[in-house]
């Protein structure tokens, strides 16, 4: 019987500005302006290398890029060293732009909840479901729940940079289960990668497979979980 949840962040319950907006939001705070075609090339060298936090993976990386691509998750240092220099990568107009954008990312304005899923946590909420948040990150993103007023509606929130490990490692769903005070055939890991997310099931949690596409066509995917409750 499921009376427990865990979500994922990126791209399960939020979803990230695209590659567009986020470059020229970072342009804007440098007061830079580029030429259309430059700046259409320019986003698309981004989306190529990956360089965004919570946007598409990299279509290809070096042998080094691949080290700190794999361990980015692990501390903050690392999950700015890695994509800094993706973004590096991409042939700035200005090296400063790097440390812009990786900022620009962090803030609230730069994300949108999927449009389902204020409802489905007030549901769990009223149901006396717990819930936990339970993310690879290098940051602090429990500002963006308090911008939403999501805060409130997540027991506990388990962030890989605050615990020097990551999903698909069972420790990390170790640590949400035992704060939420579930087992893991009592709880469903609900996320978009079926890698990471899906490492719950070594515990027994059950999985729930979210398309990690844009809000606009996604409108009731994390609904579906109230209906695996018991």
């Amino acid at each position: 019987m499921i009376t427990g949840v865990m979500f994922d962040f990126s791209q399960t319950l939020f979803r990230s500005e695209s590659t567009g907006p986020w470059l020229d939001a970072g342009l804007a705070r440098m007061g830079l302006e580029l030429p259309a075609a430059e700046r259409d090339a320019l986003a698309e060298r981004l989306l190529e290398n990956g360089a965004m936090p919570g946007g598409p993976e990299p279509r290809r990386l070096t042998a080094e890029q691949q080290v700190q691509w794999d361990r980015r998750d692990l501390d903050a240092e690392s999950h700015r060293s890695a994509y800094e220099g993706l973004t590096h990568a991409s042939d700035l107009p200005d090296p400063a732009l790097a440390r812009i954008l990786y900022d620009r990312h962090m803030e609230p304005d730069a994300w949108r909840p999927y449009p389902d899923a204020e409802a489905t946590l007030k549901e769990l909420r009223e149901r006396g479901v717990p819930v936990a948040v339970v993310s690879n990150i290098g940051w602090d993103m429990r500002p963006i729940f308090e911008r939403f007023g999501f805060d409130r509606l997540i027991d506990v929130f388990v962030l890989s940079y605050e615990h020097g490990v990551q999903k698909p490692d069972p420790a990390l769903f170790r640590v949400a289960l035992d704060a939420l005070g579930k087992s893991g055939p009592e709880t469903v890991m609900v996320g978009d990668n079926p890698r990471a997310d899906g490492g719950a099931t070594a515990l027994g949690c059950a999985f729930h497979h979210v398309a990690p596409i844009p809000i606009e066509e996604r409108p009731e995917a994390l609904a579906a979980v109230l209906g695996m409750l018991g």
